[in-house]
Formats: structure tokens, sequence, C-alpha cells
């Protein structure tokens, strides 16, 4: 119980200690006091703090060793993106009283590949099931309980600040773009001294919700990504190399001319650049809690048992930051533990539980998507 409670403590001094992060020109600024979480301004370095990366390094390290007890704990297993917030959860929903929870933070597609098969209690997701897999599942329901990010960091000697459109981006995945000098890159970044070193491209190696939110981002923006790429949680990159999960791929960032797809808690943990990537509106957006929370928007209806796609949102979200994407508990509907599932997941869409994201720009639930969430839990 020490390394959950030391993970919690830990959250909780980021949340009221650090303080907000002030707007900057990318170095980082505090005010201090609790007036608010800490979120992404308008800067280009995702940095809290050293804490958060000894956090992050925590979740993964405390998840992965938590064996499955006994049938009084709930065992779970999936998404990347939203373990650093489901560590937070576990630790607050088990403090109140509630059973034990163990979760294996696997990746998306094997956290779908778990729960269909039973061995766990509930999967995690970014990535909603395609029918195939919806049909194996038998009756799973998709719940969404977090908001938050794909965020693209990149690693330039010399340079603070990117700005990438959607196309250039897909070229550089294409392995058509492969020197940061190439004028394409430039035109966008007038001012920045981009040099003409060569660029690496890193992608996730299995089965990730985020290569599933980034994928169907490029495609949706480049026609050339969607015919020889496509979307889905494991694609065929042209160009590039494959790491293991998010603290992989944010893990090969500190290779000089590296650029990755990463969910942003761990962009945050890192201290890493990330890009600003141009919106439909023609803005160049952050992955910050504001940008996050304008792209959920869009959103006007929303089904008990079902996904909800805000990548690409249209030019009305003007500020809306362009790969945000919603992640989701899958749960078997009618399973013997369904009282526990509904107590922990409703712990986890509740205020209380949504409070805790924000210091890892995960945002709220938009209300429409909560009332399905709670229809959802209340059907199991």
């Amino acid at each position: 119980m020490f390394g959950n409670q030391l993970v919690y403590l830990l959250f909780t001094h980021s949340q009221h200690e650090v303080g907000r992060l002030a707007e900057g020109s990318g170095a980082l600024t505090y005010r201090s006091g609790a007036e608010a979480p800490a979120t992404i301004e308008r800067t280009y370095v995702l940095n809290r703090s050293k804490l958060m990366g000894l956090v992050l390094g925590l979740v993964a390290a405390i998840a992965l060793a938590v064996p499955a007890l006994a049938s009084a704990t709930l065992n779970g297993a999936g998404s990347t993106l939203v373990a650093p917030l489901l560590s937070n959860w576990k630790t607050g929903f088990e403090a109140g009283g509630g059973t034990a929870i163990s979760y294996n933070p696997v990746g998306s597609g094997e956290g779908i590949k778990q729960i269909v098969a039973r061995t766990v209690d509930f999967g995690a997701s970014d990535a909603p099931m395609t029918p195939e897999q919806a049909g194996e599942c038998g009756g799973c329901v998709t719940i969404p309980w977090a908001l938050s990010a794909t965020g693209v960091g990149f690693n330039i000697p010399g340079v603070n600040k990117l700005n990438l459109s959607g196309p250039v981006l897909a070229e550089i995945y294409l392995g058509k773009i492969k020197k940061w000098n190439d004028p394409k890159i430039a035109k966008l970044n007038p001012k920045a001294k981009l040099p003409g070193l060569s660029i690496t491209p890193i992608y996730r190696s299995d089965g990730s919700g985020d290569t599933y939110a980034f994928s169907n981002y490029l495609s949706k923006v480049s026609p050339a990504f969607r015919s020889q790429v496509g979307v889905g949680t494991t694609v065929g990159f042209k160009a590039g190399v494959g790491a293991k999960g998010n603290s992989g791929v944010t893990a090969d960032l500190k290779t000089e001319g590296a650029i990755a797809y990463v969910a942003v808690a761990y962009l945050i943990g890192a201290g890493a650049h990330a890009a600003a990537i141009e919106n439909a509106a023609g803005s160049f957006a952050l992955p910050n809690l504001k940008n996050i929370e304008e792209a959920a928007t869009v959103v006007k209806k929303a089904r008990p048992n079902s996904a909800v796609s805000i990548v690409d949102p249209p030019k009305a979200a003007k500020k809306a930051y362009p790969i945000s994407t919603f992640t989701y508990a899958i749960v078997p509907n009618g399973a013997p533990q369904a009282t526990a599932l509904k107590e922990f997941i409703g712990y986890a869409i509740s205020t209380k539980g949504q409070e805790y994201g924000a210091a890892l720009d995960f945002a709220p639930l938009p209300p429409v998507v909560l009332a399905a969430a709670q229809k959802a839990v209340e059907s199991l």
C-alpha cells in the first residue's frame, strides 16, 4: 500500500503546491498557491516539475507490480494515456472504502483483447472497439470516463517553439519530409532557426489508442496518409522507429531530431517541447486544458454506449486542439462484479474523480458526455 499512497501524495502535492502555470513564451513561470490545479498555457514546454516525472515513473512501476490477489480486487488493463489519472482514482476510491483496483497499463489494443478474453474485469482504451471486437466482447459497454489529448513532442537543438500542420505532419510520418529545415516546415516557422538535422519519427509499436487518435487525425487531413496508412490502434507507418508504451516513446524523444506522438501527461512529466498543431480554423493550438475543452464543445449528442470522436473539430472551434480524445472504460454487461464496477466507474466520472485530472491536462467530461456515461454505468 505504501507505493500507492506515495503516488497519491505526489499527485496531491503537484496539484496544490506547484501552482498554476502562467502564460509564457517558451519558459515556465508559476504562480504559487492553491487557486487552481496547474494547467498548460501558451508555452511549448509541457513541464510541471521534476516531481511529475517521478510520479509517472512510479505509476508505471507500481501498476505493473500490483498482482491480481483475489476476487475482491477489480482487475483492469489497457490505455497508458489514462494510467496516471487512474492511479489517482484507484487511491481515492480505495481510501473511501471501495474495492481494491489492480491496473496494468499495457496499451489500448491489449486492453481490448484482455476484456474480450475476460482475463480482466475492465479494459481501458482511447480507441473505440471495432464492430468485430464489439461482437467478440459479447455485450460489453463502452463508457467515456476521461478527456485528454495526444500531443506531438519534438527534440530540435536550439528550437523551443514549433508549428506544424496536419499535412506536413503526415508527410513526416510518410517519410516524404526528412529534414527539419525542409521548406514546408520552414514556411510554418519563419522565425525559427531550423537545422538541417534528420527527422526521426517515433511511433507506438504496441496497440495504442494514441496511435488511433493520431492516425485518425492524419487520415482526416491527408488523403495520402489515409490511403497508404489508414486508421487503427496499430498501423504501418512508412517512416520512423517503434517504441512500446507512452513511457517508451517519451524516452526515445531524448534523441536529437526526434518527433513523437505522446499522451500529454507524459510530455508534462518529461518536460518535453510540444508542437502547436494547426486546426481547421487555421489556428496553431497547443494541447492545453482550454484547447482540449474547446475541442469537446463540438459534442452536442452522446449515446450511453458509444464512442465520441472529437479529432479535427470544425472551424467553429477556433482554439481547439485537433488531436483531443476521450478515453473509455470497456466493461461486460451483467458481470459478476457489476456492483463494484459501477461504484468504481461512478467514482471516476464523479466531480471528485474528475478533479484529479487538471494537473495532467485531463479536462472534465462535458455535461452531455457525462450524462451518457452515467446512463451507461446505470445499465451495467
